[in-house]
C-alpha cells in the first residue's frame, strides 16, 4: 500500500485559508495561487487548499474533515488553544479529558475541525 503523504482540503478561498494555516502550522506555503496553496511540513506530509469551485470531480461541500495534532504536554494544548481562538477560531469543543486524551476542537472558516491533544499515556 502507498504511504498517506498528501491531504486536500475543499477551501471557499484558499489565500485567506493558506494565511490562516500558515499561522496553525508554523509554516509558510511552498506554492499559492488564487486557486490552490500548498504546505509541506517537517515531515514530509503535504497539505493542500484547494478552491472548492475549482475541483473535479467537483467535492461535497467545503469542510467537515478533521486535522488531528498531537502536542507533548497537556500545558502545549492549553497554550495552542489560547493562541488558536485568539485568531477567531470558532470553538467546537472546549479543552476537556476524553478517553484517548486531553484535547479541543476548533473549526476553520469552511468548516474542517482542528484537533490538538496530548495522548493519554503522556498526560
Amino acid at each position: 500500500m502507498a504511504p498517506l503523504n498528501f491531504i486536500l482540503l475543499a477551501v471557499r478561498d484558499p489565500l485567506k485559508s493558506g494565511a490562516l494555516y500558515a499561522k496553525l502550522l508554523g509554516h509558510q506555503p511552498v506554492d499559492t495561487a488564487p486557486t490552490f496553496v500548498m504546505f509541506v511540513l517537517d515531515n514530509g506530509l503535504k497539505l493542500g487548499l484547494w478552491l472548492t469551485d475549482d475541483m473535479q470531480p467537483t467535492p461535497k461541500p467545503a469542510g467537515g474533515y478533521e486535522l488531528s495534532f498531537s502536542l507533548p504536554t497537556r500545558d502545549s494544548v492549553l497554550a495552542t488553544y489560547k493562541e488558536w481562538t485568539a485568531l477567531g477560531l470558532k470553538v467546537a469543543q472546549q479543552p476537556t479529558d476524553m478517553d484517548f486524551g486531553f484535547t479541543f476542537v476548533l473549526e476553520d472558516e469552511d468548516g474542517h475541525r482542528l484537533r490538538p491533544f496530548v495522548p493519554a499515556e503522556q498526560r
